[in-house]
């Protein structure tokens, strides 16, 4: 069966069909990401995808506070603390406290991490493709739009 009938069996079944789990939104979104964080792992083996993600994120906003990084990559505070420290120990990123409220931990890349950032995306981009590589690009787009409507 096809990716395109498996969709459209999904959009066609009845509400009195049985449960069936292949069926079930989270379901198919933990083999997605299976699959991506497979791709991912294949590409980038030194880093995990949230930590990635911290870097990519204090490269485009700058200096933040470790909360507010948080925030921004969907991350709970025990995780980006988890994540920042591991960072920290490998000389990616740079901690100091705020100021003003000296209780605010402030987060931003070193060079290191500035140059590890650079080498990376390229290679982030290829993940992207591969994992929508199944997927028009007007697939993509409505995937894209449809999972940023429920996240």
């Amino acid at each position: 069966m096809t990716g395109e009938s498996n969709l459209l069996k999904l959009v066609d079944a009845e509400p009195d069909d049985p449960y069936r789990l292949q069926e079930q939104v989270g379901f198919v979104l933990r083999k997605a990401h299976q699959r991506h964080v497979a791709i991912f792992a294949a590409k980038i083996s030194d880093l995990t995808p949230p930590q990635f993600a911290a870097l990519a994120k204090l490269a485009d906003v700058g200096e933040t506070s470790q909360n507010q990084l948080g925030s921004l990559v969907a991350m709970d505070a025990a995780t980006v603390k988890g994540v920042i420290d591991r960072l920290k120990a490998r000389g990616l990123v740079q901690l100091s406290k705020h100021d003003v409220d000296r209780r605010r931990l402030m987060v931003s890349l070193t060079p290191e991490g500035r140059d590890t950032v650079a080498r990376l995306v390229p290679l982030a981009e290829e993940i992207t493709a591969e994992t929508l590589q199944p997927l028009s690009a007007r697939e993509t787009a409505t995937l894209l739009k449809l999972l940023s409507r429920i996240a």
